[in-house]
């Protein structure tokens, strides 16, 4: 790191349990956020502030008027542009070394595949479960953890899935594909904008913890958020032998 990057990220480097070779991988990190909205954009704020190398933002929506309650990458001037691109220019201004590359498509197949074997880092942030569990397939496929956030109502949730630790579940062992509740969506169900940013932030917390080597992941324990009582519970999820996606 140079004397301008020493300085930017003189208080994490003060931490021990990072120092300067943890904040060196951070700044050598390339770290895929899929979505760019409500947990999305508090995600990458911290991430690009930290010093992540090359952060990849992928969405294929665009920014809308009612968006901006709580996706706070975007501003009113964005109204109508792809998410991505306000994302990458929001980003910017906030740390310029920070490499952003927008993605203004919904990453499927191959596309999603040949992204995330290139991060060391996946979060999901989208708001669907098809492309959640399209996501943990590629994740176990190539051993990149994966840290899952949800928000709506007044109720959040996060969780590392981290396939490279023996023993661990996938999202798949958590919540079974075909057998996932029905899709609630902000648009009809409301969502808490603060929510967001506390789930979006711990997601935050946990990659740059996995990238530099320090702490405990939440890997194999799933943290449910009660906004209104603003309580967290902690629920210990094993792994499924008979999983169909990590499982033996």
């Amino acid at each position: 790191m140079n004397d301008q990057q020493l300085l930017r990220y003189s208080r994490h480097i003060l931490l021990p349990q990072i120092g300067i070779e943890g904040q060196e991988a951070i700044v050598n990190a390339r770290v895929l956020v899929i979505g760019a909205g409500g947990l999305g954009s508090p995600a990458a704020y911290y991430l690009a502030s930290a010093g992540i190398g090359t952060l990849v933002l992928a969405d294929g929506d665009t920014v809308d008027l009612t968006n901006l309650q709580r996706q706070i990458l975007h501003s009113t001037a964005a109204i109508g542009e792809p998410k991505a691109l306000s994302g990458q220019r929001t980003l910017a201004g906030i740390n310029p070394e920070c490499r952003v590359i927008a993605l203004t498509e919904r990453l499927v197949d191959e596309r999603l595949e040949a992204e995330i074997h290139q991060a060391d880092v996946v979060l999901d942030c989208c708001d669907n479960f098809a492309t959640r569990h399209a996501v943990n397939r590629a994740c176990v496929k190539f051993g990149k953890p994966l840290v899952s956030g949800a928000a709506i109502r007044f109720d959040g949730q996060v969780a590392v899935f981290d396939s490279r630790q023996p023993g661990t579940p996938c999202y798949h062992c958590l919540f079974p594909e075909g057998q996932d509740s029905d899709e609630v969506r902000c648009a009809v169900m409301g969502v808490f904008a603060p929510l967001t940013g506390i789930i979006g932030s711990v997601q935050a917390a946990e990659a740059l913890k996995l990238i530099a080597g320090c702490g405990t992941s939440l890997a194999g324990r799933l943290l449910l958020l009660d906004g209104l009582g603003m309580e967290w519970r902690e629920i210990r999820v094993p792994r499924d032998a008979a999983c169909t996606v990590c499982g033996n």
